[in-house]
């Protein structure tokens, strides 16, 4: 498998994950602020990490996209995960974003994501794409609303309640331009 960058946006690149990168993923989901919002320990363990690299890896290699470690091209260190990926019992993709604390509030979630959705329309010939967040978390609902996702429902995902956004390409085109 090749670990060329999949995607790079203005200040990240993207590549698969390996193995390997499971310690570094488990150390930046194991912060409480971090996991909070990605079901916490339940679902941000060793073991439950363990499985769930597997799952990235094999959607890389079944899609060509996946959730990948994400890098800050500043310095290549990992500051994070996003991607797009199967939601779990629905025939929809997700676009997804988590960073570790130091990165929040610079707006790399809404540049992540956009670049994700645009590589999903553009490349992989997506016609939508969704997004569940926690129903408490206001910044990744923040995020978006912000890139043009319209509210669709609260459902149960990943074992809480979520907030269920989704965007046609169209319409992500028309309000972000050609990217």
């Amino acid at each position: 498998m090749t670990l060329h960058p999949i995607l790079e946006t203005e200040r990240t690149w993207f590549r698969p994950f390996v193995e390997s990168d499971l310690p570094l993923l488990i150390e930046q989901r194991s912060d409480p602020e971090v996991n909070r919002y990605l079901g916490g320990t339940r679902m941000q363990n060793p073991e439950a990490l363990t499985k769930r690299i597997q799952f990235y890896i094999s959607c890389v290699e079944k899609f060509g996209f996946g959730m990948c470690p994400m890098f800050l091209k500043e310095t290549d260190e990992m500051i994070g995960t996003a991607g797009l990926q199967p939601l779990i019992d629905t025939d929809d993709i997700e676009v997804g974003y988590s960073l570790v604390k130091a990165q929040w509030g610079k707006g790399l979630g809404t540049e992540v994501a956009i670049g994700w959705m645009n590589f999903g329309f553009t490349e992989k010939g997506l016609e939508r794409i969704v997004a569940v967040a926690n129903v408490d978390n206001a910044a990744s609902r923040h995020i978006m609303e912000k890139i043009g996702m319209k509210f669709e429902k609260n459902d149960l995902h990943y074992d809480e309640e979520c907030a269920f956004y989704s965007i046609s390409k169209n319409e992500f085109f028309r309000i972000n331009g050609e990217l």
